[in-house]
């Protein structure tokens, strides 16, 4: 069965090589928005309104070696620990992103970056035109091949049709293609081995990496999140929490 693991191993890195080489400008733009509002000691809000795009919030939330600017919006709405069925109805339903962003209380000169990983789903496309409507920039990422390719009349699609891609300041395409899965086991019915958590989580740290880059080129000192299972974290995490308690909502 090595076979599989091979075929797997190729699609996923193959699929992440794509992003490398096809996103590096669109990568950059958003890594130049995200350094900006950090150098203004402003909070990057990331949101990933469907099932498991929510991990890649929580991919750069918290996390050992990241931004601690980063703040997760971790709403319960879609959230596979809410019931799976639950998470997919929230998804679809139209005005329920809007609620979100309001609630989250983005607005003029915030910045948003919302993960999804085929970019097409009512409370996604919500919470971009809310969050613009209200004066934030808005980062898209996304697969573009998989909302062009998918139906107009999806029922998991916003009234207007619109992709993500199509409503956001800066687009990074993950390039996931249209059903996810990429492995067709010998007798089973449905292709296997989806690729959208590697391409997100791919993505997404490779955008913290390089708004660090950014950053790291004015000299000054950037709060980082350290491992608290390593020698030192606490101790080092301490030096900053003051800054961010009260002001990240899930921290």
């Amino acid at each position: 069965m090595s076979e599989l693991a091979d075929e797997y191993f190729d699609a996923v890195t193959g699929l992440m090589a794509r992003i490398r080489a096809e996103e590096r400008e669109n990568v950059a733009a958003a890594a130049d928005v995200l350094a900006a509002q950090i150098a203004r000691d402003r909070l990057v809000h990331v949101y990933g309104p469907g099932g498991h795009s929510n991990l890649a919030s929580q991919e750069v939330f918290f996390r050992a070696g990241g931004l601690m600017h980063v703040s997760a919006i971790l709403d319960e709405g879609t959230l596979l620990s809410s019931g799976a069925l639950r998470s997919m109805a929230v998804e679809r339903l139209p005005g329920y992103g809007r609620i979100v962003i309001e609630r989250a209380g983005i607005g003029d000169g915030d910045v948003l970056v919302l993960v999804n990983a085929y970019g097409i789903n009512a409370a996604l496309i919500d919470a971009a035109l809310t969050a613009r409507e209200r004066g934030a920039t808005v980062i898209g990422v996304s697969s573009r091949a998989h909302a062009e390719q998918t139906a107009e009349q999806h029922p998991a699609r916003h009234p207007s049709h619109a992709n993500l891609h199509d409503v956001v300041d800066v687009h990074i395409d993950t390039k996931v293609p249209i059903g996810d899965a990429v492995v067709q086991v010998p007798g089973a019915v449905e292709k296997s081995g989806a690729t959208s958590t590697f391409a997100n989580a791919f993505t997404m740290n490779w955008l913290m990496l390089e708004t660090l880059a950014v950053l790291g080129a004015t000299g000054d000192e950037v709060p980082m999140w350290r491992s608290g299972n390593a020698p030192g974290g606490d101790e080092a995490n301490a030096r900053f929490l003051d800054r961010f308690q009260g002001r990240v909502s899930w921290l």
